[in-house]
């Protein structure tokens, strides 16, 4: 299978599979903790996938919000299916939010241009579609992205591996 053979090609991304699922590190991200949780299976819908595939990805997510959090200390983890592009399987983004990556957006004046889509107050002062918008720029398509704190993005994928893999053989 082809992407099996991409896998073997950037083994060092590769935390942990199930059945019907892979997860690894964003090979194109700088931020530490940026899952991508991918169909084994190349369909590009959720409703083409087969029961036990589908009973697998609830707890794959919970225990990588779980790992995100406890092991890299994230503050807060959001996930989301957003590409579309042609050739890709379904696959989840995983990104975690550090109170750093807060900081560092307050920080960046040239996204104060979003106060102005605002009509109302809202609960924080910032939301998720922001702080993924942030993400993206700043830590996947920047060649020199923003200084990181804490763990680096190898450190936090054998946390991660660490962590799933006890989770997912039941071991401590």
């Amino acid at each position: 299978m082809e992407e099996d053979a991409d896998l073997e090609n950037r083994p060092h991304f590769h935390i942990i599979e199930t059945d019907g699922w892979r997860v690894d590190h964003r090979e194109s991200s700088a931020l530490p903790g940026y899952l991508i949780i991918s169909s084994r299976s190349f369909v590009t819908d959720l409703s083409d996938l087969a029961e036990s595939t589908l009973c697998e990805l609830g707890p794959l997510l919970a225990a990588s919000q779980d790992a995100l959090k406890r092991k890299l200390h994230a503050q807060r983890v959001y996930i989301g299916r957003y590409g579309h592009a042609p050739g890709r399987a379904l696959h989840f983004h995983v990104i975690p939010i550090y109170e750093w990556i807060e900081e560092l957006f307050w920080q960046d004046s040239r996204y104060r241009v979003f106060e102005e889509f605002a009509e109302g107050e809202g609960e924080t002062s910032v939301d998720g579609a922001e702080l993924t918008l942030f993400v993206w720029r700043e830590f996947c398509e920047r060649a020199e992205p923003p200084p990181i704190r804490g763990p680096s993005v190898p450190q936090a994928i054998t946390l991660l591996r660490d962590a799933l893999h006890h989770r997912q053989t039941g071991t401590s």
